[in-house]
């Protein structure tokens, strides 16, 4: 059978939520969003999942989610270190985070042999996303075609506050251009304000937006390298003060027309824990698709 891995992002420590976002239990039974996560790409015919993690989560995930999905799915961990870094090794010393999502997509590479799809740890995408996510990969594809599953911004939003979301402009069936945004819900529409510090500007309620969920060949683990090394070529204040993102590294790619980026329009309700006043709310949902049999009540039964 033909690999294909879900790279799980989960170093992160969400520190606007208040703690691990990650190990936060949301299902009847103590699962974490990742078990749905893992549950949901098994189905759709995914062989492997590693977790990129940070090495002194190491325990607490073997404890908990590793010993649920272990046996039912190959497991991996990678872990993300501020120490591993090109150059400019000094800097390691005054990070207290790690270096951004391309690093974390990174650090899965020696554990990845096929093609790959990378999700947040902390987002619920959906039965659909991974099906659209599988089915893409499974198709032959021409060399640098790819692939990112959006939402409509209001199906993301957080009723607590803004969120960052990588606004999507596709046309024709493909994303012609992305843009990593810090996005408020206003009346009757977002106010989305480019991380680069560009000019804001408004969206539809219903504009597609992309929250970490691309398909990947295994080929683009080379832009990866390439932007990452570049990335440290920039000045030590700039790279203190910054993290390398993946959708800036496919913002770029996409404006040099080197790579084409298929937008998979997910028919899954997203869920996701940006802030403590989140959970209550995912809970109900899960709850919810429980009841209509989208899910057992015991995930891992």
């Amino acid at each position: 059978m033909k690999e294909k891995a879900l790279v799980v992002m989960a170093a992160g420590m969400g520190s606007r939520f208040g703690g691990l976002k990650q190990i936060e239990p949301v299902g009847p039974n103590g699962e974490f969003i990742i078990d749905y996560s893992v549950y949901d790409a098994k189905r759709a015919g995914f062989t492997k999942v590693v977790f990129v993690i940070k090495k002194e989560l190491e325990e607490t995930f073997k404890e908990t989610i590793g010993k649920r999905v272990e046996g039912k799915i190959q497991v991996e961990y990678a872990y993300q270190d501020i120490y591993d870094i090109p150059e400019k090794k000094y800097l390691a010393q005054k990070r207290t985070k790690p270096w951004g999502t391309i690093q974390a997509v990174l650090c899965s590479k020696p554990y990845v042999n096929g093609d790959f799809v990378v999700i947040n740890a902390d987002d619920f995408y959906g039965a659909d996303s991974y099906l659209k996510a599988s089915e893409f990969l499974d198709k032959n594809h021409e060399e640098n075609e790819y692939a990112c599953i959006t939402f409509p911004y209001k199906v993301t939003e957080s009723l607590y506050g803004s969120v960052k979301r990588a606004v999507c402009f596709p046309k024709q069936g493909d994303i012609e251009e992305l843009i990593e945004s810090k996005v408020t819900t206003m009346d009757g529409y977002a106010l989305a304000e480019p991380l680069n510090g560009d000019a804001s500007f408004q969206i539809e309620l219903d504009h597609p937006v992309s929250v970490n969920m691309f398909a990947f060949k295994h080929e683009f683990y080379k832009y990866l390298e390439e932007y990452f090394a570049r990335y440290f070529q920039n000045t030590d204040e700039f790279i203190l003060e910054n993290e390398a993102l993946l959708p800036e590294l496919i913002k770029e790619k996409l404006d040099s027309k080197e790579i084409k980026l298929h937008n998979l329009i997910s028919n899954s309700s997203w869920f996701g824990m940006t802030y403590k006043e989140d959970l209550a709310g995912l809970k109900k949902n899960i709850e919810a698709l429980i009841l209509k049999g989208e899910y057992p009540k015991k995930l891992w039964e």
